[in-house]
């Protein structure tokens, strides 16, 4: 298909935050159309008005926003209603669809029944028996509309899983209105895909099963038929299924925790591929790398150690352009701090060993007193510790760890740290020489 005709969606729902799983659709739907020149469009799924809230539509923008991720078209489903019922009477004219009327607890003694002689829980369709519909029909029930399959065998060209085909006959006819009138994600989602000329829908692989119906569905409504990927699900580090807590991480909660956004993409990016994962501080990077041949058969291991990991890594990347408007921080103390954070949050503090005031610890009083004898006069760079640190051995005798730690210890009450070759000028002579004599400076 040309480059220009490529048109992906992202379709949450916003009946909560968004968490890692579906971040990680909306980041792969991004980077292939940014890579091919294509169209990004954000679709508000909120046909379910009762636990859709303005709140997370909100932040389903504001999450979006937060990674980098622009779309270039936004809609929201209850503003397509009208064209949903357009689909629903043209599948209805065309004998597409049936009405059915078994209650919930009916159609669950029906799957009990299947299951007690190992048959699949398939509905029987015995709704379609006139008979039966008269029945129910005189009992005053309302219908539920079901989408009648072909009960043969789909196959489609997947980008990620390859050669795929599912039988129809293996599979209920899918519920596309419920007895209230309310239409379900399958209908708006085809018709949705249909009009907006998506080209291809890439998603988990949890909806391959789905993808046969929907296909039959395009069909019937007389639209082209996208290119599908469906990529493998998140697992937990050590290929557990993803506890709940963790399969509902919230791009939120990681934003709160100091986890930066080019970490989050890099990372969502590259677990489960043939790349490493590494600090990739640009989305025209991650898209220019982005080859649906890369994403591996097997789920994907997302572990919050490595992500965080990922997190320091990606900092110790950023120049300092990028952080200027969220720190305070100049250049000069962020290059000397910057291989040390772990979240930006940390800069606040390390930029404190240099301006203080820091309360020095003073391990060795007579290894001290030769260090502001032998401390030598400003401007000072990079060159002066090494060469007052010589200076210091030559003096005291002292080496290794026991030069280098007490020093440590009195120009910034702390045993580990920045490099204070880099620390020292910057610091300077009056700072230094106080925090030796034990002063709080």
């Amino acid at each position: 298909m040309p480059t220009d005709k490529v048109k992906v969606r992202f379709a949450p729902s916003p009946t909560g935050l968004l968490h890692v799983g579906n971040a990680r659709t909306a980041l792969l739907n991004y980077l292939f159309a940014r890579k091919a020149g294509g169209q990004f469009i954000l679709r508000i799924d909120d046909t379910d008005a009762a636990r859709s809230t303005k709140e997370f539509e909100d932040a389903i923008y504001r999450d979006l926003g937060w990674l980098g991720l622009a779309h270039d078209m936004a809609d929201r489903q209850a503003n397509r209603l009208a064209k949903y019922s357009l689909a629903f009477y043209k599948l209805q004219a065309s004998g597409h669809i049936y009405p059915a009327y078994e209650t919930e607890a009916e159609l669950e003694r029906q799957r009990g029944l299947l299951k007690a002689r190992r048959l699949p829980p398939i509905y029987n369709r015995a709704a379609l028996d006139p008979a039966t519909r008269a029945k129910w029909e005189a009992e005053g029930r309302k219908p539920h509309w079901r989408f009648k399959l072909s009960r043969t065998k789909i196959r489609w060209a997947d980008l990620v899983r390859g050669p795929v085909e599912i039988d129809t006959a293996t599979m209920s006819d899918p519920v596309l209105v419920r007895e209230d009138g309310a239409f379900l994600y399958t209908l708006p989602s085809v018709a949705d895909d249909i009009d907006m000329g998506i080209s291809h829908v890439v998603r988990g692989e949890d909806h391959v099963t789905n993808t046969a119906a929907q296909i039959e569905i395009f069909a019937a409504l007389g639209g082209p038929i996208p290119v599908f990927a469906h990529f493998p699900l998140l697992v937990g580090a050590g290929g557990e299924a993803l506890s709940k807590r963790l399969g509902s991480l919230s791009l939120q909660q990681l934003r709160e925790e100091g986890i930066e956004p080019q970490a989050v993409c890099a990372y969502l990016a590259k677990i489960g591929t043939s790349d490493a994962v590494a600090p990739m501080l640009s989305l025209a990077d991650l898209a220019l790398d982005f080859d649906f041949a890369k994403i591996g058969r097997a789920p994907a291991h997302f572990d919050p150690e490595e992500l965080a990991a990922l997190n320091a890594k990606t900092l110790h990347a950023m120049p300092h352009a990028m952080v200027a408007g969220r720190t305070t921080v100049s250049e000069a103390v962020w290059d000397a701090i910057q291989p040390n954070l772990s979240k930006l949050s940390d800069a606040a503090d390390l930029a404190l060993l240099v301006s203080g005031p820091v309360t020095p610890v003073i391990e060795d009083a007579a290894l001290a007193a030769s260090a502001i004898a032998t401390l030598p006069p400003e401007p000072w760079n990079e060159d002066t510790w090494p060469l007052w640190t010589k200076a210091v051995a030559a003096a005291t005798g002292a080496k290794g760890k026991g030069l280098y730690h007490p020093l440590r210890l009195a120009l910034t009450g702390r045993g580990d740290g920045p490099e204070l070759k880099k620390l020292l000028p910057l610091i300077g002579r009056a700072k230094v020489l106080a925090r030796l004599k034990g002063e709080t400076a």
